[in-house]
């Protein structure tokens, strides 16, 4: 008997190691200690840290002067512990929405380092937002809640995720959660979408008002406007200035209006592009 044990180990550890190979990882420990950003992971319940954020500093957005002075307030209100609102910032493309929550959060970690941690959540993983809320409301952290382009389509359901998180749900949001969402459309679905749902319904007023009204659940709404090409051609030199390009004032103006006409457009977004082009032109590099 001894002997047919014997027999039979070196084939039990390889049943036993082959089993180890399938067995899924073990699942990272979340801590938002490690960093002052995250980024969501639905699929694997995980906050990646974020050592460097992407961002540009809240002096070089220009043009959009009251909406920081607004969004400012709000935030250092919030990572003092006092009340805040949840903030919706909608408005035309490449004017600045994502880039102020970023660059506000930083500015209040300036100010008070690590009081505030940034927590992005992808469009598509909203109907994962009551797992995510146990997590963050462990924490000790005051936490920004951040959802960048946001809306629904017509058959899109995982707006009701987001609506009792907003204030509807029986625990809400927890104290340390503030949530910040920016989106092309002021009430985050598309004006055919709305006109779609009044046409085939027999209630019009009602048969929108669920989705519509998700916007008013913001108490904070911030437009975003197109520019003027003052502002865009303030925006440029701020931003040459920033990063030390050498190109007169009314050439670099003249390219960057040349630009635009290229693009079809004039925004914050164009402008930082056009940098690009210039500061690669002159084999400077730019963060």
């Amino acid at each position: 008997m001894t002997d047919t044990l014997a027999d039979l180990l070196p084939t039990l550890n390889r049943i036993a190691d082959a089993l180890d190979r399938m067995a899924p990882p073990a699942r990272q420990k979340n801590d938002l200690a490690a960093a002052d950003a995250f980024v969501w992971h639905a699929e694997t319940g995980y906050l990646t840290p974020i050592k460097q954020v992407n961002r540009v500093d809240i002096g070089l957005l220009q043009g959009i002067d009251q909406q920081k002075t607004i969004l400012y307030n709000n935030t250092k209100r919030f990572a003092n512990g006092l009340p805040a609102n949840n903030a919706l910032l909608w408005g035309a493309r490449g004017t600045g929405k994502s880039s102020i929550v970023k660059a506000m959060h930083a500015l209040i970690n300036q100010e008070n380092p690590s009081s505030l941690a940034l927590v992005e959540i992808h469009r598509e993983d909203i109907p994962t937002l009551p797992v995510l809320l146990k997590i963050l409301q462990e924490s000790a952290r005051k936490i920004i809640l951040f959802c960048d382009d946001l809306s629904f389509d017509l058959q899109d359901e995982s707006y009701k995720s987001l609506k009792a998180v907003l204030d509807g749900g029986i625990e809400g949001r927890p104290d340390n959660v503030i949530f910040y969402a920016t989106s092309n459309r002021r009430h985050l679905m598309a004006r055919d979408m709305i006109e779609n749902e009044r046409s085939t319904a027999i209630n019009p007023s009602e048969a929108v008002e669920e989705k519509v009204s998700l916007s008013d659940r913001f108490g904070l709404w911030l437009g975003f406007h197109n520019i003027s090409q003052d502002v865009y051609f303030e925006i440029i030199a701020g931003y040459a200035d920033e990063f030390g390009l050498d190109m007169p004032k009314e050439d670099l103006f003249a390219r960057a209006k040349e630009w635009t006409v290229t693009r079809g457009s004039r925004s914050g977004r164009v402008a930082w592009q056009f940098i690009q082009e210039i500061a690669g032109e002159q084999g400077k590099h730019i963060s």
